[in-house]
């Protein structure tokens, strides 16, 4: 006989004693990665080029003689730290909110109540649940446990998983390694059974913080987005290092003054150096993944928030992310008769007694202390129908359990009665499995068959229901050995979500093809295909359909269905698989252990947060906190305005430093006086930082980026003609700025009148830039309508700190100016406005269908 399976009854710790005990012990974590200090991030600033180019032009003033030039460009400095500062912690502020998440969750019994809680807040004393598929949240004896094994590779380095079997409460936890212990470890994987276990050790005092092994926590990847940065930034480096030398050296041969050549060489090194890149990749990959968050959506892999906005293909399950996951039990099917269920609990009316023992067995068949929501609405049809007959057995106890299989899609609960001298097992399943269980012959199938169909096409999923009684001691080792007998079928229902179709419709405006995946019939997923406005409804393949097509012959039909029915998880991997050699990019969803192998290979593995082992969630890319389909699409569109977003700040990047370098370089090669110090250069990056790092990544979403195909993942984001037209509209303001200073010195207005018009017709254009590629298709006068705080900040203090360089004396004297009047102003204005005219007038003729942007 198998060792008995017991279910103790524990209320577990109350909420004040829970609360106590983390004050005393603190979280159930390991000691992280310090935080960087000021004092480190100010370190890392110091190794910037930018800092150093600062520091150099402020030693070149001081040798000068210049002494308020140089203390004011050393003072940049530190305006300079206070904006990385401000940029660095904003990133670790969201990092860190994604990794309090990532933590594992856990589900435990408090004040005699189940929750599901995050993993570090776990404490000593908590009753832990577990099963299948979890990660194990801390040091716990069990208390009880059925077919439990565990996988305790990560601290004992044996890949083989251990049996596990049930100890004492007052036992002292002992080191892991070997079979048959009480024990189970934090962070091992449990494989098989399930368990309830009081935790002995959390945190540093386990058996995982005494080997000094860290959990895996989300960390900030290097993209291919980055990657291909990094290599720019590189290449652009390189350039104006090499311009800057060659100016030094022109200037020195043709002027004779080596060391205002060496000023020009530091401001033009500082006009090419293509800082905001990185800046801009960082923050906006750290806030997008934040800002997905925030939509009920988890970004495990930074790399999954670039690949979002390319999915064309979204393979989903039907239970609990199409559907509600609130099922109850509608119809009933036994002994020739069909018996429908009210839907409310509460209103189920009396069943009559040809139904009993249908139920009865279908309780029998589930755990006594349900999570699943297809269990919780047998266990409460049972509690109403049946609590006034003999029919509901509180005192028999649980014997041995046979799991699920992907052979045999069906389980079995052998049970014992304290005065039976038998075995009495319950059997449910899928209806094919059942049938197979009672040995059916063709005719019964047939039968069973069509009362199947008919429950199913009406939406509802269907069980079948078996018993059997055995009398030997010795358990057989599996379910075929028993002489099963079909006592029914149990249907039931799981509503829509009602938001799901407008999903799917927003799915077919964006081009991306939505993939019902479900274990259910086909008539069922075709009813609730037609429910949700799934396209092409009519077609699709069968589990074992799918088990027996070659990988061709899947190739030829996968492009054009959109339900797959009867599939078991293992089966995923093959669709998924499929998908991709059709060149898709495919996001799975999965919950289960045998999820992972489809999750990891799909390009966007989607785990469910509310109902997914843990194994799934560690092997996706996202967690669907919530398990609601629409949530998959909101991030959809997010994945999409991020990947915009930084497309916009890269053009601008692109489109400002033309015009910067071309000032700084122009001047020299033609010998007139320098248009640009390192002085302006700096004013000029304290708009241009905030202005990518905050106003671009807060730009809203263009109101049509859900009505257009999926982005080509292949197609880079610096291709030639976003490069090519960013750099056109910097030559423009180039052009413009460039006449301005050659008209201002050839009407012989002096030097400092001449460089206080360029400088701010740069500004005004610089701002015009902004306003611009804030929208590739919407005019600058449309995109003013839509929210962006951090836009009016950046323009309003640009405007302000500009007022008072060129009215206060002191400051005007710092960047050599010289006083501008109200008509010096407008022409100015005028000037930096029509730089950009002709882009504006670009994507009018863009919308009108004439040139394309």
């Amino acid at each position: 006989m198998r060792p008995e399976m017991k279910i103790p009854n524990f209320p577990g710790l109350s909420p004040d004693e829970a609360a106590a005990r983390l004050k005393t012990d603190g979280f159930n974590e390991l000691p992280s990665s310090r935080k960087r200090t000021l004092l480190a991030i100010a370190f890392e600033v110091v190794r910037e080029p930018m800092f150093l180019l600062l520091v150099a032009g402020g030693l070149l003033y001081f040798f000068l003689g210049d002494l308020t030039e140089a203390l004011m460009l050393l003072g940049f400095v530190f305006v300079v730290m206070g904006i990385t500062l401000y940029q660095e912690r904003k990133t670790e502020r969201a990092l860190e909110a994604l990794r309090d998440l990532t933590s594992p969750r856990a589900r435990v019994i408090r004040g005699g109540e189940e929750k599901r809680i995050a993993g570090r807040e776990v404490v000593r004393g908590d009753i832990l649940i577990v099963s299948e598929g979890d990660r194990v949240a801390a040091d716990a004896v069990l208390l009880s446990c059925l077919n439990l094994s565990a996988d305790e590779s990560l601290l004992t380095g044996e890949s083989i998983p251990v049996r596990k079997i049930a100890g004492d409460e007052k036992a002292e936890m002992a080191r892991p390694g070997g079979d048959d212990l009480p024990y189970i470890f934090s962070g091992s994987l449990l494989v098989q059974g399930r368990g309830i276990a009081q935790v002995k050790a959390t945190g540093i005092h386990t058996e995982l913080g005494k080997i000094g092994k860290a959990l895996q926590s989300l960390e900030p990847e290097e993209t291919p987005l980055q990657k291909g940065t990094r290599k720019l930034v590189r290449n652009l480096a390189i350039l104006g290092l090499s311009l800057c030398v060659i100016i030094v050296v022109v200037y020195g041969l043709t002027r004779g003054n080596w060391m205002q050549g060496l000023l020009a060489g530091i401001t033009l090194a500082m006009a090419t150096l293509p800082e905001e890149f990185p800046v801009v990749l960082t923050i906006f990959l750290a806030l997008g993944a934040w800002r997905i968050s925030q939509k009920r959506v988890l970004t495990r892999r930074m790399p999954a928030v670039e690949t979002l906005g390319s999915a064309t293909v979204l393979c989903v399950d039907k239970t609990g992310t199409l559907t509600q996951n609130r099922m109850s039990v509608a119809r009933l099917f036994a002994r020739g008769e069909f018996r429908d269920v009210a839907g409310k609990t509460g209103q189920t009316p009396a069943l009559p007694e040809t139904f009993h023992e249908l139920v009865e067995y279908c309780v029998l068949a589930s755990q006594r202390d349900p999570f699943d929501p297809m269990e919780k609405a047998i266990h409460a049809l049972g509690t109403l129908s049946l609590a006034a007959t003999e029919h509901l057995h509180a005192d028999w106890t649980l014997v041995h359990a046979y799991p699920l299989s992907p052979k045999l899609l069906a389980l079995s609960h052998v049970w014992q009665s304290p005065q039976g001298d038998e075995f009495v097992i319950a059997a449910k399943g899928a209806p094919e499995a059942i049938a197979d269980l009672c040995h059916l012959n063709e005719t019964e199938q047939h039968e069973l068959n069509e009362r199947v169909m008919a429950m199913a096409a009406t939406g509802l999923r269907v069980l079948g229901v078996a018993k059997a009684k055995f009398k030997q001691t010795a358990l057989p080792e599996i379910q075929h050995d028993f002489d099963f007998v079909l006592t029914g079928l149990v249907g039931l229902a799981d509503p829509v979500r009602e938001n799901v179709p407008a999903a799917i419709a927003e799915c077919k405006t964006a081009g991306i093809r939505v993939v019902m995946i479900t274990g259910d019939y086909p008539v069922t997923a075709q009813n609730i295909a037609r429910q949700i406005g799934l396209e092409n409804p009519e077609h699709f393949i069968t589990g074992p359909e799918l088990g027996s097509m070659s990988p061709s012959e899947l190739l030829a039909k996968i492009g054009s269905v959109n339900i797959f029915a009867r599939v078991v998880p293992e089966q995923k991997l093959q669709i998924v698989n499929a998908l991709k050699t059709a060149g898709q990019i495919v996001a799975m969803t999965g919950d289960g252990v045998n999820d992972a192998p489809a999750l990891k290979s799909a390009h966007i593995g989607i785990a469910m947060g509310a109902r997914g082992t843990d194994v799934a969630r560690e092997s996706s890319s996202l967690v669907l906190l919530d398990d609601d389909f629409s949530s998959i699409v909101q991030a959809v569109r997010m994945g999409r305005r991020i990947f915009e977003n930084i497309k916009k700040a890269i053009a601008y990047i692109f489109a400002i430093h033309a015009p910067i370098a071309g000032m700084s370089l122009i001047p020299v090669l033609l010998k007139w006086p320098l248009a640009l110090l390192p002085v302006h250069i700096v004013f000029l990056e304290l708009i241009i930082d905030p202005a990518c790092s905050v106003v671009f990544e807060a730009e809203p979403e263009e109101k049509n980026v859900m009505q257009r195909p999926p982005r080509n993942p292949h197609e880079p984001l610096f291709g030639r003609r976003t490069v090519g037209l960013s750099v056109l509209q910097g030559v423009s303001v180039l052009a413009i700025t460039l006449a301005v200073y050659y008209i201002s010195m050839l009407r012989g207005q002096g030097e400092n009148e001449a460089r206080a018009f360029t400088f701010t017709t740069l500004i005004f254009a610089n701002l015009g830039l902004i306003l611009t590629n804030r929208s590739w298709t919407s005019t600058i006068w449309e995109t003013l309508r839509r929210p962006n705080p951090a836009l009016w900040w950046v323009i309003g203090g640009a405007t302000g700190f500009l007022a008072l360089v060129l009215n206060l004396p002191f400051l005007r004297d710092l960047f050599r100016f010289a006083p501008l009047h109200t008509p010096d102003m407008l022409i100015c204005l005028a000037a930096g406005s029509v730089s950009i005219l002709w882009f504006e007038l670009l994507k009018v003729l863009s919308r009108r269908g004439i040139l394309k942007i």
